[in-house]
């Protein structure tokens, strides 16, 4: 543990020992226009058709473009990406496909925040415990990013605080609908001389559409800039999450059909969800730090350190669960540019560590009540990886990216009851990244990339809940992604377009089974094909400040994913070609957004996603569904500052449909049913 301190302040003052710095962030914009933006994937600093990757962007507008409690909506906008909620707060998010190994929380995906590693030293991720009311934005790269990110093979999510440095501002919002549902938010930042301060609140709670589903959330978070001089910027955030909700459980087809708003019933041999009080209890606070530094020359280096505490509970049907997480993490990244006659050359370097310490307590639940204990365990994880990457900008049309890391994960477990310590290393592993990018003209652009990743089990995945056991042999998943594109605008910027074509080769894939009690547990499946492709578009058909209809957009979001299993043998059972479990193969989002001179606004959204198998071997699927969204609001000025009231309404066609499946079910429990028509209605003002 003091070798760990040691390394942790090594990281954050490496800066420091070479002098001043200079703050090189970059805030994702409310702009309509991608062509406007410039990412931070990649470290390219680059515009979006410039960037040679597959990476979508959702601005502020986008994450309130539906109900602003959620960002389920949102997020599933995005071709190649599925978040699914099995039960209100419980997010699951899929990246082409990764969420297989998931039967909760995100796995296989690497998330930021504000540049700061978000997920964990075991691969896991409480992405439930962000408000999406105080996000400016995301970058959502597909496909392994493991030369810059570390261990994965799904993508990475960069998520971006609310923060406009240009004005002090004050702002308050009440939001309630269906299902008891009430949520209010405020938010004030003042920016003075070499000082940022935004501070926000914020509170959900719902009585949820089924029985034993209802949530409650509390989040405080505030984010500081201090500009120490002219070369030298250190960003904080912190935050405390308070979350809780009811899980209902999963049901089978019949129990679907006949009332969905019913939570998981008692079987002959286990009680029901009601009986047995099956919810989660989270509590955390989090609290990082990020030093910008310019270093004399063409140098800059950017270190950060995170650490935050996770109190669990978690009441199931079979056991309660009781634990206790320590999370450290820590991130540097040296940075050079040359530039001369049309050449430019920016290199970065750098390193990540994470350790997390997790006590575990496993317990007998008598109806909702702690009982006998049956497991004590402690474990320790360490995961860190070394980067290097290169960008080449060969003349005006030409940018080349190299890029590689190798990473190393070490886990530590010890079961207290029966004094069993087990220890596991994976890695080093190396994961190469080449891309490149041609300008066809100035406002488009063709791209190619190869990449390998891998990703390592996580801790809950070697020693699930109410096992008690860790596997010794559940081994990373690992494999080359190859992608071709074509992005850019047409028709004077009036057109966006992103066509996407990708193949991922998978070997020793992890999937999630379950046994008879309803206990899940892992395996690696042999292998799968994830091959598919990605078209975007918007249409800018009217921007005119001038004109009654200031703006009219239509857009759509198509995904065609394919993907099937490859040499995946269970026992007497033979997998290979059978369709990905959890994966529908078509997804088609389109969407028409709408505003007036005089402050009206409307969006609507039409979701089609196709049928998909949720069990490996393809005996069961969760049927096809059409998902109709609209939201229409009014906004009024105000002395310096707005107001706005708006009114939405969620699953219009009254589907009955399954937002997340639990895939492999014990007694074919397979769905969770999502709300039925729902509605919501709010306002929000800004001073």
């Amino acid at each position: 543990m003091k070798k760990l301190l040691l390394l942790f302040i090594l990281f954050f003052t490496m800066a420091n020992c070479f002098a001043q710095s200079i703050d090189t962030t970059t805030v994702i914009g409310d702009s309509t226009a991608l062509q406007n933006i410039t990412i931070t994937a990649f470290e390219t600093k680059t515009k979006w058709k410039d960037a040679p990757a597959t990476v979508a962007i959702l601005g502020r507008k986008d994450l309130q473009r539906f109900d602003p409690n959620t960002m389920v909506a949102a997020v599933n906008t995005v071709t190649g990406v599925r978040m699914e909620e099995r039960s209100p707060a419980s997010y699951r998010l899929s990246i082409r496909g990764s969420l297989l190994r998931s039967p909760f929380g995100v796995r296989d995906i690497k998330i930021y925040l504000d540049g700061i590693p978000f997920t964990d030293a075991t691969g896991n991720t409480y992405l439930n415990l962000i408000d999406p009311n105080q996000l400016q934005g995301m970058e959502i790269i597909k496909g392994p990013a493991g030369s810059m990110y570390g261990a994965n093979t799904g993508g990475v999510v960069l998520l971006s605080s609310q923060r406009d440095t240009s004005k002090n501002k004050v702002e308050a919002s009440i939001n309630g609908g269906s299902y008891g549902l009430f949520g209010e938010h405020a938010s004030w930042q003042t920016q003075q001389k070499g000082f940022f301060s935004g501070l926000q609140q914020s509170h959900i709670q719902s009585d949820g559409y089924r029985q034993q589903s209802s949530t409650r959330k509390d989040v405080i978070k505030w984010n500081g800039q201090f500009t120490l001089s002219s070369k030298q910027t250190l960003s904080v955030v912190a935050f405390y999450t308070d979350l809780y909700y009811k899980t209902p459980g999963g049901l089978t087809q019949a129990q679907l059909s006949k009332d969905p708003t019913q939570s998981r019933p008692a079987t002959a041999t286990i009680p029901s969800a009601v009986t047995q009080h099956s919810s989660i209890h989270n509590q955390t606070p989090f609290v990082a730090a990020a030093l910008t530094s310019k270093l004399g020359g063409s140098f800059t280096n950017t270190t950060s350190a995170a650490i935050n505490q996770t109190r669990f509970i978690n009441p199931f049907l079979t056991n309660y669960e009781k634990r206790n997480e320590w999370n450290y993490n820590a991130r540097t990244t040296f940075g050079y540019t040359y530039s001369k006659n049309g050449f430019k050359l920016d290199a970065n370097a750098g390193g990540e560590i994470g350790y997390n310490v997790a006590h575990s307590d496993d317990y007998g639940n008598r109806a909702g009540v702690q009982d006998t204990v049956q497991a004590k365990q402690l474990a320790h994880t360490t995961q860190y990886f070394v980067f290097g990457q290169v960008n080449i900008h060969a003349g005006s049309r030409w940018l080349f990216q190299l890029g590689a890391s190798t990473n190393t994960t070490h886990y530590w477990y010890k079961s207290l009851i029966i004094k069993n310590t087990q220890q596991r290393t994976a890695g080093p592993l190396a994961t190469p990244r080449l891309s490149a990018l041609y300008q066809l003209t100035h406002s488009v652009s063709v791209y190619a990339s190869a990449a390998r990743g891998f990703s390592t089990p996580t801790l809950a995945e070697l020693a699930p809940s109410g096992s008690h056991t860790f596997s010794t042999t559940l081994q990373p998943e690992y494999g080359w992604n190859y992608e071709a594109g074509i992005k850019g605008s047409a028709l004077k910027s009036r057109l966006e377009f992103n066509v996407a074509v990708y193949y991922l080769g998978l070997n020793q894939a992890i999937v999630s089974r379950t046994d008879s009690t309803g206990t899940g547990y892992f395996v690696n499946a042999g292998g799968t094909i994830q091959k598919g492709a990605e078209v975007w578009f918007k249409a800018r058909i009217i921007h005119n400040t001038n004109s009654f209809i200031t703006g009219l957009d239509v857009w759509n979001s198509f995904s065609y994913q394919p993907y099937k299993f490859t040499n995946y043998i269970t026992g007497i059972n033979n997998y290979a070609n059978n369709k990905l479990t959890g994966v529908p193969r078509t997804i088609n989002v389109a969407g028409i957004d709408a505003s007036t001179r005089n402050g009206w606004y409307t969006a609507v959204t039409y979701n089609y996603t196709s049928s998909m198998p949720v069990n490996d071997a393809n005996t069961f699927f969760a049927n096809a569904y059409h998902l109709l969204q609209a939201k229409l609001g009014k906004t009024f000025k105000l002395y310096k500052g707005t107001f706005s009231v708006f009114a939405g309404a969620d699953n219009l066609l009254n589907e009955v449909y399954s937002l997340g499946n639990d895939i492999n079910a014990v007694g074919n429990r397979f769905y969770n049913p999502a709300a039925g028509r729902n509605f919501f209605a709010g306002a929000r003002v800004s001073l």
